[in-house]
């Protein structure tokens, strides 16, 4: 079985101009009475899990006095995936959920080179890939982790240029988004999945250490020590606050932990994403002025998204119909794989267990036990604990 490589791995003091003014007293009078709340070698990850802090952040934003509105939304990146699509796709849910692919993204360039402290090749990788299904009601959320050693036929996509791309079978999952970017890597999702995805979100791995540091730190423990040279991670077994660079390190982080492989470093970053979410709840307890700005600030700058959600009042919308989802209300699993018999660094699907978690998102049922026992797993479950 043959496959493509790709590398291991309201601010207070703010002036605003008499527009300005108008459109923070309207988002104030709208904020009123909702409450405060709020994506190879193992260092060249790119990072997924600030997408949340981001979207939680920009509702908290648009609740402050003297929001510099305008600033933010010029932050805020996005891609006409729909477009790229088109209408081959798999039908849009009518039962209140959404599907969200979240993906982490590494282009080499800049901050990002330095962090991931690989060469600036000019080229874009996202080795890590989650589905967040938000489930009627919007009160619980599924997380689905796809590995990006996952081997699949990848589909004929256009990317968001207009470019065109041919299938290609027994591929590398992330593959997708380092062959056609953001459109390649959602077709491939549905292609494999059957179920529509409603919203995309990137993040890249600069911003992600920044908007850690900007939170004051996540709190973790550990119950065994990490020892990962090459994530440049050390850390005894206990609690922790991890600042940015040590968050970036454990998201990164295989070879220290468990098996050594990416299904163990997945099992961390579902960890950590439970203690962001967690991190991110205690926000409403700061005091606003400068520090809010600077959170919202690099948050709109941290998140590239689809064209639905590419302006702040729609993250905004959004990310309000996500703040009652909290750590203890999220399932996380991962996509059901076992090893290559012909290749140990790769992955193969369980169809059939597969299969049952794509019927639950597709009803908006919670995913049943059953899919994801008996699976590669990786063996670094409860190493980290929010």
């Amino acid at each position: 079985m043959s496959a493509e490589s790709t590398p291991d791995p309201a601010i207070p003091g703010q002036p605003v101009t008499p527009g300005e003014a108008g459109l923070q007293d309207a988002a104030a009078t709208r904020g009123r009475g909702k409450g405060r709340r709020r994506k190879p070698r193992a260092r060249r990850k790119g990072l997924v899990i600030a997408a949340w802090t981001a979207a939680g952040i920009a509702v908290l934003g648009g609740t402050g006095a003297g929001y510099v509105f305008f600033k933010l939304n010029g932050n805020i990146k996005s891609v006409d995936i729909d477009q790229a699509l088109g209408a081959d796709r798999p039908d849009k849910a009518d039962n209140g959920s959404e599907n969200i692919l979240v993906l982490g993204s590494d282009t080499r360039a800049g901050s990002n080179s330095k962090l991931g402290g690989g060469e600036d090749d000019g080229s874009a990788r996202s080795d890590t890939a989650m589905i967040v299904h938000v489930y009627k009601g919007h009160k619980k959320a599924s997380v689905v982790s796809i590995p990006r050693d996952t081997l699949v036929d990848r589909p004929a996509c256009t990317d968001a240029k207009g470019g065109a791309h041919d299938a290609a079978k027994d591929v590398m999952f992330n593959s997708a988004y380092s062959t056609g970017g953001a459109s390649c890597a959602v077709k491939t999702v549905e292609s494999l999945t059957g179920v529509r995805m409603d919203h995309y979100l990137e993040v890249d791995f600069s911003g992600f250490q920044k908007l850690i540091d900007e939170l004051g730190g996540v709190g973790i423990t550990t119950t065994k020590d990490i020892d990962d040279p090459d994530s440049h991670l050390h850390l005894k077994a206990g609690r922790h606050t991890l600042d940015g660079r040590q968050a970036l390190a454990l998201v990164r982080t295989r070879h220290g932990v468990g098996d050594g492989s990416d299904l163990g470093r997945i099992q961390l970053q579902q960890a950590f994403v439970k203690a962001l979410v967690a991190q991110v709840k205690h926000i409403g307890l700061f005091s606003g002025g400068t520090r809010l700005y600077d959170l919202a600030d690099t948050a709109t700058k941290t998140v590239t998204t689809d064209s639905d959600l590419g302006s702040l009042n729609s993250l905004m919308s959004f990310a309000e119909g996500l703040k009652g989802i909290g750590a203890g209300n999220m399932d996380m699993v991962t996509t059901p794989v076992q090893y290559d018999p012909a290749n140990p660094n790769r992955v193969l699907l369980q169809k059939q267990k597969a299969q049952l978690i794509w019927k639950a998102l597709e009803d908006d049922r919670p995913i049943p036990g059953t899919a994801t026992e008996g699976n590669a797993s990786g063996e670094a479950a409860g190493v980290v604990t929010p």
